[in-house]
């Protein structure tokens, strides 16, 4: 191939400009305007009769006995914690590369978080990682399928099972995903995740609870809706003295236009979730074998998939083209195909002030410890291997137009057979870039 753009060459592509029906979504239809119109028009927004149908059929789709709606996912994953007993002086295990959702409102129940490590090749939660993390007070392990890609599930499980610990599913990547032929959110006690609006499935703003156990279920509308929080729906003796408010001191309620918009879409998620992944393996498979970019995907042949594939991105190894440097090979491909190559994921969450010192409750200790039997900050030096991990994204695609898929792969290609023009080129530095939520902290 000819020189690199940015060595002066011209670039493959001097805009970005695929089909823009190839990166839009979430797909509406006049099915989906008019099911949001109907409780506009019958000024049922703030009701529960569209919302309870969704859970109903959500539940049914996903395998598990019942689904609790919430404003979002946020909210929901808050109720998880509180519906796996989650309580001051426990622990729970979370990777520390997710999103601050995963964890972080454990803190609020009195729980101190235990991070750890992910594994580099998946950035999901390694279960070698475990063991250094258990102690007496460890009560759930919090598995996050990261930007869908299933987590080893017989690893987890089998430890989970061995210590006795509640799993807690965070499936807001990998609505729908499959591991080994079964849907992610039905390997834990409870799984909770976000449909909002970027998600792979999007549904405004939207939180849902699934869980199989009858207490865990009761728990959850509990927390969050005091509205449902009555004799109809609680039989737990533990929970009869305090119906009628909402046990979390929220109204968790969901929008029912959400709840209308998700109903529609889940109809028709299965089959285009399916074009997602044709699109992605077909992006992936034009890159096998390439040094230096690794594809974050799954093999299919045992019945596992990634669902919506939300963000996809690969892991960069720089040894394998003679230690080019992570920025300049991302910044050599966004020259290539008008696209800037957002690096790093999200930041390692330990590694974060509210993680160390905040103190909300004005304790004298930040609220990580605040009811800890150990600082268990001191584990967090151990999680530099997660620290360390270079990744990167590639454009969402959402339909499969091969053609199109070869311009965007064939930039990769191009860098990557012409790596030799970026030896001893310096990024701006060597560091992972990566955002908190969100925004790509590329710039500030």
């Amino acid at each position: 191939m000819s020189k690199l753009a940015v060595s002066g060459g011209e670039p493959l592509l001097k805009k970005f400009d695929l089909p823009e029906e190839m990166f839009r979504w979430p797909i509406q239809n006049k099915e989906s305007e008019d099911a949001v119109i109907d409780v506009l028009r019958t000024n049922r927004i703030s009701g529960n009769d569209v919302t309870i149908r969704f859970e109903n059929e959500f539940a049914g789709w996903i395998g598990a006995k019942h689904a609790v709606c919430a404003t979002n996912g946020t909210m929901a994953l808050e109720a998880a914690f509180f519906a796996a007993g989650i309580k001051a002086g426990d622990e729970v295990i979370c990777p520390t590369k997710t999103y601050w959702a995963s964890c972080l409102s454990a803190q609020k129940l009195g729980a101190a978080v235990v991070f750890a490590n992910v594994d580099p090749d998946t950035v999901c939660l390694d279960p070698n990682d475990l063991e250094r993390c258990l102690s007496p007070w460890t009560k759930a392990i919090v598995v996050v399928h990261y930007r869908a890609h299933p987590c080893d599930m017989d690893g987890i499980c089998a430890f989970a099972k061995k210590h006795g610990l509640k799993i807690i599913e965070d499936v807001s990547h990998a609505q729908g995903g499959l591991y080994k032929g079964k849907r992610l959110g039905t390997f834990g006690d409870v799984a909770a995740m976000s449909l909002m609006s970027q998600k792979s499935f999007s549904a405004g703003e939207l939180g849902v609870l699934v869980t199989s156990d009858d207490e865990a279920h009761e728990r959850a509308l509990a927390y969050l809706h005091y509205e449902r929080n009555n004799e109809k729906n609680i039989t737990d003796e533990n929970l009869l003295p305090y119906i009628n408010m909402p046990l979390g001191a929220m109204k968790g309620r969901a929008n029912q236009m959400c709840a209308a918009l998700a109903r529609v879409q889940l109809k028709y998620y299965d089959e285009r979730t399916a074009e997602i992944r044709r699109a992605l393996n077909y992006f992936w498979d034009a890159l096998e074998g390439c040094p230096g970019v690794h594809g974050i995907r799954v093999d299919e042949s045992d019945g596992s998939n990634m669902a919506g594939w939300y963000v996809p991105h690969f892991v960069y190894r720089p040894e394998e083209i003679d230690g080019i440097s992570f920025t300049a090979f991302c910044e050599a491909v966004s020259a290539e195909i008008g696209w800037n190559v957002p690096m790093g994921g999200n930041f390692p969450l330990h590694t974060h002030p509210v993680f160390q010192t905040f103190d909300p409750m004005g304790l004298g200790k930040p609220a990580r410890i605040a009811f800890a039997h150990r600082d268990v900050r001191e584990l967090d030096k151990a999680l530099a291997p997660s620290e360390g991990i270079l990744c990167a994204e590639v454009p969402y695609f959402k339909k499969y137009i091969p053609a199109e898929i070869d311009k965007i792969a064939n930039g990769f290609l191009k860098v990557i057979e012409n790596h030799s023009e970026l030896i001893g080129k310096k990024g701006e530095d060597e560091l992972p870039k990566g955002q908190w939520y969100g925004k790509v902290n590329k710039d500030d």
